[in-house]
């Protein structure tokens, strides 16, 4: 209802690049490939809410060169490279190395070790430039001073395993993996408005944190037109240091990271009832998680909020024919969501907080497409 609210975004992306890659029958001990390669990425972003007097231009370069060399044959494999980029706003250029290695004692069992780095860079992303509305105040992201880039160091093991139980073809991957993340973006709230009276919330470096967590993965493909995948993932996300998120001292820092969860999962079930119809059944699971409640008509004071844990199953027919050997029509119809987990208690009136939005993107919802192809 606020008419000042309303403006305009412009958002330019460019990327480009090379690359050359070159096998050697033996390079060293066993046959390798080379890959080596540039790229360029430029994005301008400018957001204007002119009631707001909002108005800011962002301009990123980012310049990238890599090499990697992969030794490989029937049991062994091994990888070593490196990227450079060099970023508009980061002082100096990141090195980001990987390696791995890969076992394969017998064809069907496939075991691998890998080790890599990356970083993630310190601008306001997009969703950041646009005015939040808490409390029927307005927020806006600003960037700390000296703001450093975010570092990651991760290391991986996993074991996927291949094999037949009768006419049913199986294959099963279990992962563990460890992530050290240093410098961490973290938001707080600062004590003064900006000079236009919005409330600011700085983006600023925290002490790090850690993810820890293993997967398992299944997929089953049946003699009789029907394909079964499934996966499991639980992880531990930390901060190092517990991390102050709100501006009231009577709310307690927290250690577990944001809108993570514990436990999440995915299904997918295809099955050719006949040459022409199909059936497709989705799933995904969605733990528990912590996520921020600021005060507002919602609640009277800051709160980490733990939601509910979320199944969001979608069931959809579809059948297909072919029109004049050429053009191929389909029709489908289903239902979203079928067991409608859907948050219950968003936040409403000019006082709410509008950020406070978890789970699923949709209640549940009857669908129905045509299509045509050639």
């Amino acid at each position: 209802m606020d008419p000042n609210a309303y403006g305009r975004t412009s958002d330019i992306v460019v990327a480009s690049g090379a690359q050359w890659t070159h096998s050697m029958n033996r390079f060293l001990f066993m046959p390798a490939e080379l890959i080596a390669g540039l790229e360029y990425n430029y994005n301008r972003l400018h957001d204007v809410t002119i009631g707001y007097n909002h108005d800011i231009k962002q301009a990123i370069n980012i310049y990238s060169g890599y090499v990697q060399n992969e030794w490989r044959d029937d049991r062994w494999g091994f990888l070593l490279g490196c990227r450079v980029d060099n970023h508009t706003l980061i002082d100096n250029p990141i090195f980001s190395p990987r390696a791995n290695i890969r076992f394969n004692p017998r064809k069907n069992l496939n075991l691998r070790l890998s080790f890599s780095t990356g970083f993630r860079s310190p601008q306001a992303y997009d969703e950041d430039f646009h005015v939040a509305v808490v409390g029927g105040e307005r927020v806006v992201t600003v960037l700390a001073k000296g703001l450093k880039q975010e570092n990651s160091r991760s290391l991986s093991a996993s074991a996927d395993w291949y094999t037949r139980i009768g006419n049913t073809q199986a294959n099963v991957c279990v992962e563990g993996f460890y992530t050290d993340l240093s410098e961490v973006f973290a938001l707080r709230e600062l004590p003064d408005t900006d000079e236009f009276g919005n409330a600011v919330l700085e983006r600023y470096n925290g002490s790090g944190a850690r993810v820890v967590g293993a997967s398992l993965e299944g997929k089953l493909a049946f003699p009789f037109h029907m394909q079964m995948q499934a996966g499991v993932t639980w992880q531990r996300s930390r901060y190092k240091e517990p991390e102050v998120w709100s501006s009231n001292p009577d709310v307690p820092a927290v250690k577990k990271m944001f809108r993570t969860p514990d436990i999440y999962g995915y299904l997918t079930l295809d099955y050719d009832i006949t040459r022409r119809l199909c059936a497709i059944v989705t799933g995904t699971l969605t733990g528990s998680m912590t996520v921020q409640h600021l005060e507002g008509s919602g609640t009277p004071i800051d709160k980490a909020v733990k939601t509910p844990t979320y199944f969001d199953a979608s069931i959809k027919l579809s059948y297909s024919w072919t029109l004049f050997d050429r053009l191929k029509l389909e029709a489908s119809a289903g239902v979203s969501n079928v067991f409608n987990a859907y948050q219950k208690d968003f936040d409403t009136g000019y006082l709410r907080d509008s950020g406070y939005i978890y789970g699923p993107a949709l209640p549940r919802s009857l669908t129905a497409s045509v299509s045509l192809s050639i």
